[in-house]
Formats: C-alpha cells, structure tokens, sequence
C-alpha cells in the first residue's frame, strides 16, 4: 500500500486555519511581500483550480490567482503532524517504509496474501479513517502488488482515494494513462515520446527494451519495466536515520538561479527541522543535480564540525550548486542531503566533560 497525505502542507494549514476552509491556499513565499522568487510547495485543491501546481514559480502561481492565500511554510507544524501519522501507518504493518513527509508504503501480504477485495478495502478504510479521527487530515491509498504501481494507484483518485490494482492487472491498469503519468516521465521525454508517436503508458509499453535503452540509455530499461508494471524494489525498513534527503522537481526545467535557490532554501528549512526534531546536528552538505536530460551529478562537503544552523549549510549548499548553473543544460530536479548525523546531547556532553578535565 502507498499512503499518500492530500496537499499535505496546504490541507495542514487549513486545519489550523478554518477560516481557510474552501479557499485557495498556496504554501510558499508571498508576492505581495516581494518574495515572488520562490516556488509553490503545495496548494490546496480549491488553488489547483485556477491551474496552480506544486513546483510552479509562486509569480506565475499569483498571476494565475490573485486572490489565493500565500502563506509561508510552518515545517515544525507539518512535521508534527507527519510524525503522528507515520506512528498510525507503522500500528498497521510490520514492513514500513517513509518516502517522505507526506507518504510511505507499508507492506501487508503477510496479513493478506490472497484475501478477498473487500478485506482489504476494509483494511484501507480503517487507516483513513484513523488519520482523519486523529489528525483531521485525508490521505489516497493506492494497493497493488508493487511499490512502483501502488504509487501511481494512489494518485489516481485524489483526494481522499482509493484504488486497488489486483496482481496480474497491472498492465491493465497502466495501459490508458498517458504516458506523462508514468513515473520518472518529465516533459523532454514526453515530448519525445510523442515524436514516436508514443501518448500513453500502453503504446510505450510495446516497444523493445533494447529499443528503449538504445535511445535513452540505462533510463530505457527502466521504462519499459515500468510501462509494464514492473517493480522489484521491496519496502525498506529504515530502523535508523543515517542521512536526510530531499529533492524536488521543477514544474518546467529552469536555468533560474534565483528559482533553483528558493527551491534548495526550503528544503534544507525542512531538512533542518527534522534534524531538530530527532535531536540531530550534521556534519555532512550535499546537493543532487538533475538535468533536463537526466543526467544526475551530486557533490558534497563534509564540515570540520558538526552543525545545527542552516545558514551555513545553505551556504555550503549554494557553493556547492555553482559549478551546476554554469552548464548549459536546464536543471529538472534539484535535491538536498545533511549526513553524518549527530546526537546534540552527545556533542553537548563531550564538550561539557573537555572542559570540566
């Protein structure tokens, strides 16, 4: 099962904010207070109307609607309530995985195996509803035999969705999608694709691997599988955190220094949250790079001191990108990595027993 939380960060706001209930809400930095160079975290279903998207430069989010509610990101609030709701998630399955803030999968074949349908809609219906009981926030399910198509079930009735693919229908399932919809196809491989004549995940689906990988390299191989509902990768316990992560995908490829900034500025806001929640400081900076034709560079630095302040790591983080921006090529997603965690009361306690010597 893939649990994905609806327009988590816009749908928190709202529960804190009734009087938000039934309006267009953009979580991002506000164009009315000169900060029309970030990005749209999130926006309420109410905003996705008007053709807002997650992604999208807050300034063509404004210009698309003027009325909507821009508010900055509260990660301390958001992340409480992930917290809360990973606990729900982990009760239901003894096999867990967090994919990120606001989604996870979780693996029930040994609570199921060959039930029927209903047992396990039944299943998904007491986990919404516990997360709606106690956060007053609605999630998309989506179950099938694999990460990869659970994934995309779970985006296919949204909000509050639920969608079950029975193995051995996966294909069927994926076949009418357009092709866009699959996951890891951005607008250069679309467009591509449609060059061949190629528009839904079906079409793409019959062509020969060796085909694939000869036009589009080891990412080839990938979508063929992926056309055909294939997916081996298993759910992943992670039973301690060795590293946070974040990465982030462009609404369109962008050369914007001032965008790609933004983007990276807000992640490692989010990133360092978790690193206070979890009573971490790191010591260890990276940047992941993702072109337009997806070619993927990461760099890192490693500090000679752990630290805490995320001004430093957006400045290590900013170094770190300038080589990227120079290249000619668009960038289609950009990523963060804080490693090299450490407790802060251990480093508190170290410092205090050198001095006391």
């Amino acid at each position: 099962m893939h649990v994905d939380l609806d327009a988590f960060y816009a749908a928190v706001e709202q529960r804190e904010h009734p009087e938000l209930m039934g309006k267009p809400v953009v979580v991002g930095a506000d164009p009315k207070q000169g900060k029309g160079r970030g990005v749209v975290m999130t926006v309420s279903y109410e905003g996705r109307k008007f053709g807002i998207k997650s992604a999208m430069p807050i300034s063509k989010a404004y210009r698309l609607c003027p009325t909507a509610v821009f508010t900055p990101p509260n990660f301390p609030l958001y992340t409480a309530a992930s917290e809360s709701i990973m606990r729900i998630l982990r009760s239901y399955s003894d096999k867990f995985e967090q994919v990120s803030i606001d989604e996870a999968f979780i693996d029930v074949s040994n609570k199921f195996g060959n039930s029927r349908r209903g047992e396990i809609e039944s299943f998904a219906a007491a986990i919404k509803k516990e997360i709606l009981e106690k956060e007053h926030l609605s999630c998309s399910i989506g179950v099938a035999s694999n990460k990869l198509v659970a994934k995309m079930a779970s985006d296919f009735k949204k909000p509050a969705g639920l969608t079950i693919v029975e193995p051995g229908k996966e294909k069927e399932f994926l076949s009418p999608l357009p092709a866009r919809k699959l996951i890891g196809v951005g607008e250069k491989t679309e467009a591509v694709l449609t060059g061949m004549g190629i528009n839904t995940i079906g079409e793409l689906a019959t062509l020969p691997a060796d085909f694939l990988q000869k036009e589009f390299g080891k990412y080839g191989l990938y979508l063929h599988e992926a056309a055909n509902g294939i997916d081996n990768s298993e759910v992943e316990e992670n039973y301690e955190i060795k590293s946070i992560n974040r990465n982030f995908t462009f609404e369109e490829d962008t050369k914007d220094e001032q965008l790609i900034f933004a983007a990276i500025g807000e992640m490692l806001e989010d990133a360092h949250n978790a690193l206070s929640t979890n009573n971490f400081c790191c010591r260890t900076v990276g940047v992941r790079v993702r072109f337009e034709d997806f070619e993927t560079h990461t760099k890192e630095k490693t500090l000679n001191e752990a630290i805490t302040d995320s001004s430093t790591t957006k400045s290590v983080a900013k170094k770190l990108l300038q080589p990227f921006l120079s290249d000619r090529r668009k960038i289609r997603q950009v990523g963060i990595r804080l490693a090299h965690l450490e407790e802060v009361d251990k480093k508190q306690k170290m410092v205090s027993e050198y001095f006391h010597q």
